[in-house]
């Protein structure tokens, strides 16, 4: 993407995560006892996954299930099939959503998964057995009291209808709460796939508000056009702004007058790729970056906005949409040039909090009209940032910070309060 591989490969994300861990846990002054229960994963398990190919050969991938911390409910993330995924990759999403559940303030823990494959070159049947194979390996960590997965980058309903029938034929009847993200027709929850980008606007209406910044005629970047990007730049077309350029693994494209985002969703669609969208010209990934706007979405992978482009960067408010988007390094230059960092823990929180009521309503035997889902999700996320900007202006930390300490605290009270077994 926009970092090159050089970048990503020499920026760990697990290390990343435990400075910003240890940044919030030093200016909460936060008891030793309860940072050492807290700061690293409660279990990590790696599998190996052999798949019958097409070809009729058997392949071996590598898979892992990371659940970061309990404290405060069910283990709760995603799971990918990327290339790049690693253990610490996985680790550090696990960690960030355990704080991301806490400042949200649901009833889960954090979790994540993710297997080393690259879907875009597996049929539809080879992803069905990777999948349910992966699921067996990972079988005694998961269930509805225990760890919910969910999808993310490369892992789609049909992935979690897969692992939901998976799970429920080892127990012997339907489990529809083992996953969230699911279809409809199997427990989904209404309003599950805007979920994410929903939340990010949510979040970007809060940041212009105490900004001052009209959401109306505001310039938009979005960096990753997949379904949070692409959900996230239709609503701020729909709220009359400008998304002028946009971009995808593909390559980014830009209009100084406005991409027609309805238009471009149904050509990433039928093309799979936003390159060759009439009325927009091509451009360079350090372009997309340096593009002056008052809104930059960065929507892709971890480590896109590193130390070496963090200087180009001319947005007043960046909205993470993705996960751990900017390295902590890049994160201090951005802070020195003023720039409004909306952090991935609170930004992209939607997709969970729409989870944990999809988890809900599966338990219950209740389900909520799209309308409701909305609602609910709109207090919670702006709820969410009143409480982290609180923290921000009463401790005069920036927003990751006060996200974290957020996060962490309501972790540890958890912690606290639960004692040291045995």
């Amino acid at each position: 993407m926009e970092a090159t591989m050089k970048d990503v490969m020499q920026a760990n994300p697990y290390e990343a995560a435990l400075k910003n861990f240890d940044m919030a846990s030093d200016q909460l002054e936060l008891d030793y006892d309860i940072r050492m229960m807290i700061r690293n994963p409660e279990r990590a398990l790696t599998v190996n996954i052999p798949v019958r190919m097409s070809n009729g050969r058997i392949e071996s991938f590598v898979g892992h299930r990371v659940q970061y911390n309990t404290a405060r409910g069910p283990a709760k993330g995603g799971i990918r099939f990327h290339p790049n995924v690693t253990l610490d990759e996985v680790k550090a999403l696990a960690c960030w959503m355990t704080w991301k559940c806490a400042i949200v303030n649901i009833p889960f823990g954090g979790a994540k998964g993710g297997v080393a494959c690259d879907p875009k070159k597996m049929s539809t049947q080879e992803l069905e057995h990777l999948t349910r194979r992966f699921t067996s390996g990972i079988l005694p960590l998961i269930g509805p009291a225990m760890d919910i997965p969910a999808p993310d980058v490369y892992t789609n309903p049909q992935t979690m209808a897969w692992i939901m029938d998976t799970y429920s034929m080892m127990k012997g009847y339907s489990v529809t709460g083992v996953v969230t993200g699911k279809p409809v027709s199997l427990g989904g929850s209404l309003g599950r796939n805007e979920a994410t980008g929903r939340g990010v606007f949510y979040t970007i209406q809060s940041a212009a508000d105490v900004l001052n910044i009209p959401m109306k005629g505001a310039k938009v970047v979005v960096q990753g056009f997949g379904n949070a990007g692409s959900v996230a730049a239709h609503l701020l077309d729909s709220a009359k702004n400008y998304v002028i350029a946009v971009s995808d693994s593909t390559g980014c494209i830009y209009n100084k007058n406005g991409l027609d985002i309805p238009k471009l969703i149904m050509h990433k669609s039928r093309t799979g790729t936003v390159v060759g969208f009439p009325n927009a010209e091509q451009i360079t990934p350090e372009e997309l970056i340096a593009t002056r706007c008052d809104i930059f979405v960065p929507a892709a992978l971890e480590n896109s906005i590193t130390p070496e482009n963090a200087q180009k960067v001319d947005a007043k408010i960046i909205a993470e949409a993705a996960n751990g988007p900017i390295t902590p390094e890049a994160d201090a230059i951005l802070f020195e040039k003023g720039v409004f960092i909306i952090p991935d823990i609170l930004c992209n929180a939607g997709g969970v909090t729409v989870s944990y009521f999809e988890w809900a309503q599966d338990e219950s035997h209740v389900f909520w009209d799209e309308n409701e889902v909305y609602s609910r999700l709109e207090k919670i996320m702006k709820t969410s940032f009143a409480d982290v900007m609180k923290i921000q202006r009463d401790r005069k930390v920036n927003m990751r910070l006060a996200a974290n300490m957020l996060g962490i605290s309501r972790v540890a009270e958890a912690t606290r309060l639960r004692g040291l077994y045995p």
